[in-house]
């Protein structure tokens, strides 16, 4: 399989990746791992690829003194998985796709791509990460609740470069889990739940819960959030909140799993990742 004819340029700053990405045509890259499989299929025939990829100073993970982070578009599934200080984050990070992946994919392009069943952008919004993008016209920060509008569809615009993934410090006593049904061949997520929690005084006091590859794009199950918090975190409470984790979401059928199994898989997984959370956060 040969991808279409297209041109090659590698720009050697940000500002210059931005002036060639507002190009007609043009598609940026960074690890390929998405971007060249559809190519090659003839899937995607950008006229032009901006090949971002050496551009250094989009790498590597920063903390504040505050506690908050920020996550370099092209830090690579491995790095995360070496400088990440959320230990449930490092272990859900080290099972996604293979050694080969984590060695090239990156953050900001699993982001960017917006795979409906993506494990990472679950993760990123259960954190509450906002996506930071840059264009000749100048920078933005977009929550990422909110940021994925349909299958490998964003709010960004086609000028526009995913440069960073940030978020703000996280509330005290927090600690999350990933649980996920996994498509034995790809390795990715027919149901991903990523959960953040607190927990303090015999009642939840924070809950962030995000689902992959039920809907048709990674969501926030705010009903799930709602009906958790202030609970006492029984397994009843539990129960019953994981109960709408679907709520609002028009499910997917495909050969993986029809829409009835993906629901109550997502009950049954959104359940087990608030136990273990709230468990780790004790």
């Amino acid at each position: 399989m040969i991808p279409a004819e297209f041109s090659y340029v590698r720009p050697t700053s940000i500002e210059e990746a931005a002036q060639a990405a507002g190009q007609p045509g043009a598609k940026v890259i960074a690890g390929g791992q998405s971007l060249l499989p559809l190519m090659k299929l003839r899937l995607a025939r950008p006229s032009t690829l901006v090949d971002i990829g050496r551009l250094d100073g989009l790498k590597g993970t920063r903390y504040t003194e505050d506690g908050g982070a920020e996550v370099g578009a092209l830090t690579t599934y491995a790095q995360v998985f070496a400088e990440t200080r959320l230990e449930w984050a490092r272990e859900a990070v080290g099972n996604i796709g293979d050694v080969q992946v984590r060695n090239r994919g990156t953050v900001g392009g699993s982001i960017a791509h917006a795979d409906p069943a993506s494990d990472l952008p679950a993760i990123l919004l259960a954190l509450d990460y906002s996506a930071v993008l840059r264009s000749a016209r100048g920078e933005r920060v977009v929550p990422l609740d909110g940021f994925f509008t349909g299958p490998f569809t964003t709010t960004a615009e086609p000028d526009e470069i995913l440069v960073a993934l940030r978020r703000g410090p996280l509330p005290g006593g927090v600690d999350g889990a990933y649980e996920k049904l996994v498509q034995p061949a790809s390795g990715y997520a027919i149901v991903g739940v990523a959960v953040v929690v607190a927990s303090g005084g015999g009642s939840v006091s924070h809950a962030r819960v995000a689902i992959t590859g039920v809907g048709e794009h990674p969501y926030r199950a705010k009903a799930v959030e709602d009906a958790l918090l202030g609970s006492d975190g029984s397994a009843g409470a539990i129960a019953a909140a994981a109960a709408h984790a679907t709520d609002g979401v028009i499910v997917n059928t495909d050969i993986h799993a029809n829409a009835a199994y993906r629901s109550a898989m997502a009950v049954v997984h959104t359940r087990r990742a608030i136990e273990t959370a709230l468990g780790r956060s004790a």
